[in-house]
């Protein structure tokens, strides 16, 4: 990658490996598997294969909101796919998300398994299963679904958009950094609007909007991603903040951001989950490590 202004593009583009930065062991233009690896199947009618990044926490926090409801259906086996390792690539994974992306869930509880791909469309399946979290009043369903979608376009922008070019990317390139840091302000501007006149995103109560934005820009605004909050001065936007700390002070968000997830202290590290039990031993060595 050249952050030199006279790169000419070629007339074709060609894959130079070594171009990749951080992740060129496992960017490729081409899909599909590249080795055999079967997956794990629990005891749970569902079995997530995941990772705890902002689109992981997605589906965890839902899982874990149906739960909190009482819904026992909802229980689920939560199996850790790293993706820095390429596992995403294995053949048992690719048939569930041929796009080879976490999260990916299967649904067992019927008599034909039930395949899941994408957060937006895992967030859906399961409100839609469990009969929560979706108004089913016409309007405020349409409201709901509008920020989901808003979230599934926007996060692009600020993960592999400006997450990439100002944390991961080899070259800072100014250029980019400035196009995207802009794109992820006018954003947060977008939300502060909207939770100026709501108090959740889709309206007075909380839904799978919420818990599909939170993940990327709670974090943000809390200080939690690409070290990048006195860069955005994410301070100012107040409506957002107390936003992101409400929907952060539910229990159930909380266990739901530790399931899967590999980054920050130990004690908030929960690597599998298949039993609600897990948390407890979880917080029982944050305990232990504090003695």
């Amino acid at each position: 990658m050249s952050g030199s202004s006279d790169y000419i593009p070629p007339k074709v583009w060609t894959w130079n490996k070594a171009n990749g930065g951080q992740f060129a062991s496992i960017n490729r233009p081409i899909a599909g598997p590249t080795h055999e690896k079967e997956l794990p199947i629990g005891r749970h009618p569902l079995q997530l294969y995941s990772l705890g990044t902002p689109n992981g926490q997605k589906v965890t926090i839902m899982l874990e909101e149906l739960l909190a409801l009482g819904h026992s259906g909802a229980e689920y086996d939560a199996w850790l796919i790293r993706i820095g390792d390429g596992d995403q690539f294995g053949s048992d994974f690719v048939k569930i998300n041929p796009n080879s992306k976490i999260p990916a869930l299967m649904d067992r509880s019927g008599e034909t398994p039930i395949r899941v791909f994408e957060s937006g469309a895992i967030l859906t399946y399961l409100a839609e299963k469990f009969g929560t979290f979706l108004p089913t009043v016409p309007a405020a369903r349409a409201e709901c679904l509008s920020w989901l979608f808003w979230q599934m376009g926007s996060a692009p922008y600020l993960g592999g958009g400006f997450g990439h070019f100002y944390a991961y990317a080899p070259t800072k390139i100014e250029y980019a950094i400035d196009r995207f840091a802009m794109e992820v302000k006018r954003q947060l501007d977008v939300l502060d609007r909207r939770l100026a006149e709501s108090e959740y995103l889709a309206g007075s109560q909380y839904t799978i909007a919420d818990i599909a934005v939170w993940p990327w820009y709670g974090g943000l605004v809390k200080g939690w991603t690409y070290g990048a909050a006195e860069f955005l001065r994410v301070e100012d936007y107040k409506n957002v903040q107390r936003w992101a700390d409400a929907v952060f002070s539910r229990p159930a968000v909380q266990r739901g951001r530790m399931v899967n997830r590999l980054s920050g202290d130990l004690s908030s590290q929960l690597h599998e989950r298949h039993d609600a039990s897990d948390f407890d031993t979880r917080t029982q060595d944050k305990l232990a490590a504090a003695e």
